[in-house]
């Protein structure tokens, strides 16, 4: 799926999805009504559509935000004791 949404063996409500979620990000200016029209003929409802478009938003403010102040990924190796300490630990310290 991530290296051809398009073609990638997925429903159409998934596949309308990520259309409106490209178009978005790569040209919002030009997003519209007739955008979320496929989307809502796949059966999504407009909270669920809503919901798609504020995940990706929020995805996007992170990413610029790394960028804009040069955050570094750690190595999966990192990751992963951070992962085990949340299992464990929970967010609540």
């Amino acid at each position: 799926m991530l290296a051809d949404w398009r073609a990638a063996p997925i429903g159409e409500p998934l596949r309308a999805t990520l259309g409106l979620l490209e178009k978005l990000a790569l040209r919002p200016a030009e997003v519209g009504p007739e955008d979320v029209a496929p989307l809502r003929e796949a059966g999504l409802t407009d909270d669920a559509i809503a919901q798609a478009i504020h995940v990706s938003a929020a995805f996007h403010v992170i990413t610029r935000l790394a960028d804009a102040f040069g955050f570094e990924i750690p190595p999966p190796e990192h990751v992963a004791l951070d992962a085990a300490d949340l299992i464990k630990n929970g967010y609540d310290r």
